[in-house]
This record gives C-alpha cells, structure tokens and sequence, in this order.
C-alpha cells in the first residue's frame, strides 16, 4: 500500500464519450440529441406553455366591478308586499345571487304598475321614468 493509492478505489469509473477504445460513436448509439455532448432535453410541458396565447393585460380585469341588472318588469313581480325594495330582498327572493357583493341596477325592460322605493339601488333613465309614473321613488 503507498499513500497516493489510499482513498481511491481500485477500479477507474469509464469515461463516455471520449473516443478511445469504445469505438466511433463511444457507446452513445448514432446520431442525435441525445448523443451530442451537454444534451438537454427539453420537457412537453414547456413546449405546450410557449404554445398557448399570451394574455396581455388580463391581470387588470379583475378590477372592474361587475353589475347585476334586473328588468323593471321583475322587479313589479318580487315588489309586491314590500314598500321597501333593498339588495337583500332581491337577495332574498333569489333576483340576485346570495353570494353577489357588487351593484345592483334595475333596467326599463317591461312595465311596472306597483308603488315601489327602492334603496340602495341604482336605475336607468328609463327605468326611473316608469317607476315614478306609477307612484314610486328612488332613494
């Protein structure tokens, strides 16, 4: 035993692709990707990633407010017996989604023969028209 061999093993680990006794092609098969030096092989996933459309922009779209609109026609239907029309009634009568927490506008679709207030929500031109006509108000 001499001191330059201790730590090491007997037998060298083969080194691939370095010409020598191995042949021409050093153990790597033929041709290709994968027996060029350094190969990396790039995942599918990656490529279907790079494939899809950029969505330029669309991270500013979640800040805009969405508004939930009711005819004036339904809201004669869900007004009767109540003087006061508010969200959580049309919530209530299921006009409006439970869980919807932006504005509510009432459009001038229809007629409306019913005396209704309404609060806390907004109305067309039109539709504040034919609900004051009929005895109404918006609050």
């Amino acid at each position: 035993m001499q001191l330059h061999t201790l730590g090491q093993s007997k037998q060298r680990a083969q080194r691939i692709a370095r010409g020598g006794k191995r042949g021409t092609t050093s153990g790597r098969g033929q041709k290709g990707q994968k027996s060029r030096a350094g190969h990396k092989i790039r995942p599918a996933l990656r490529d279907l990633i790079q494939r899809l459309p950029k969505r330029r922009g669309f991270a500013n779209k979640a800040h805009t407010s969405v508004t939930h609109t009711i005819s004036v026609a339904q809201l004669g239907k869900l007004a009767a017996g109540h003087d006061q029309v508010t969200v959580e009634i049309l919530k209530a009568a299921g006009a409006v989604p439970k869980r919807f927490q932006g504005p509510v506008k009432v459009l001038s679709n229809g007629s409306i023969t019913a005396a209704v207030k309404l609060v806390g929500i907004q109305a067309s031109e039109g539709a504040r028209a034919k609900i004051e006509a009929a005895g109404g108000s918006i609050a």
